[in-house]
């Protein structure tokens, strides 16, 4: 059984979703079921990679820049990454355990067989959203940078009741490594490639240089009622 941790009072704005992100625009982002289904781009699967982490960190919550109660945050730019999971219809799905992991500024994963002296020992490098009615998760991380012949990208798993978990990855829009990455390159439909490529884009008001970005997965398949 997988224990979701509940935020911390110091964090709690980041279980109010669009209320605290209103000028990201998750809250003018109102899923309809089934609308426009037949446009709609199966969001490709890709592998998990070798670098899942192997030892959980104590703190699996959906803030990845603060790490439990210490005051310093992780180094980079800091980015507020959300979306929906949606069916192969358009319909939100909920009870979806969404799961991301990724290098921090020095290019390193959260793994014992990754530099672990060189980590930057205050990102927490993996996190947990369980997804309501709406679909929609949340996370506050960093933007990826490259590492080992990779372009930036950030790994996704889901987990969800009587399936096996899923894995993709998303990519920065413009990011001219996109092109020479082989696990990218993999993906040989355009408009499949196109659904994994996100724009991180400047976060208005911010001064501190934050960025926004907007990763929605299409499931290729009709969760049974």
């Amino acid at each position: 059984m997988i224990e979701i941790k509940a935020a911390s009072s110091r964090r709690s704005f980041l279980g109010h979703g669009a209320r605290g992100l209103a000028g990201i625009g998750l809250a003018s982002l109102v899923p309809v079921p089934g609308l426009f289904a037949e446009q709609l781009t199966l969001t490709p699967r890709q592998t998990e990679g070798p670098f899942y982490p192997d030892h959980l960190p104590l703190d699996t919550d959906n803030d990845l820049v603060i790490l439990n109660d210490s005051l310093t945050p992780a180094v980079g730019t800091v980015t507020h990454l959300s979306g929906r999971i949606l069916d192969a219809t358009g319909s939100p799905i909920r009870n979806a355990l969404v799961e991301i992991w990724q290098v921090d500024s020095h290019g390193v994963y959260l793994h014992s067989g990754d530099r672990p002296q060189a980590r930057d020992q205050n990102f927490q490098g993996f996190g947990r959203f369980l997804t309501g009615t709406t679909g929609e998760y949340y996370f506050r991380t960093l933007k990826p940078v490259a590492y080992s012949g990779r372009a930036p990208h950030i790994h996704f798993a889901l987990k969800m009741k009587g399936r096996e978990k899923w894995t993709t990855q998303c990519y920065v829009k413009g990011e001219p490594q996109n092109e020479r990455d082989g696990v990218f390159r993999d993906i040989k439909d355009a408009k499949a490639r196109e659904s994994v490529t996100v724009d991180f884009a400047p976060l208005k008001g911010s001064s501190i240089g934050e960025v926004a970005a907007r990763f929605d997965i299409v499931m290729g398949f009709t969760p049974q009622a």
